[in-house]
């Protein structure tokens, strides 16, 4: 696609949601920011409720960083009790990490959290009307993941 093809609306309109999609984010994780872990000890509690037990190098790769980052994360959130190492039912060679009941507590809690201080300000921040805008402009932005 040529830059001829592409509108000024088109543009604007990606920026502006790339960067409101950015801001939220960072919002979202102050709200449940806990003191006692990292963005990346919550990201990866997150992404195990999410997706389930999971390798070391699946983990290392879906978050984008060294098996050495990941392997410091992972010993930090085992001395927390937040996960555990297990051998892999399906090949024994390899470990499995997995959410411990107090590390999928912390997770949901702070997916509360968040959804919590949302829920709020959409409700003290926007009217009924605003709101049905906003759950318009959803319905038309899920598009883009879905096709």
């Amino acid at each position: 696609m040529s830059e001829s093809d592409v509108s000024d609306r088109a543009v604007s309109a990606a920026r502006g949601l790339r960067v409101l999609f950015g801001r939220l984010r960072r919002r979202l994780k102050e709200v449940a920011a806990t003191e006692e872990l990292t963005a990346s000890q919550t990201s990866v509690l997150a992404r195990l409720v999410k997706e389930g037990p999971s390798s070391a190098s699946v983990l290392a790769g879906a978050e984008r960083v060294r098996p050495q980052s990941m392997a410091a994360t992972l010993s930090a959130l085992r001395e927390r009790g937040l996960v555990e190492r297990g051998p892999d039912p399906e090949d024994g060679r390899r470990q499995v990490i997995t959410l411990t009941a107090a590390g999928r507590e912390h997770a949901e809690g702070a997916r509360a959290t968040r959804e919590e201080w949302l829920t709020r300000a959409m409700q003290e921040r926007y009217t009924e009307a605003e709101r049905e805008r906003i759950i318009e402009a959803l319905e038309l932005l899920d598009r883009l993941v879905r096709e």
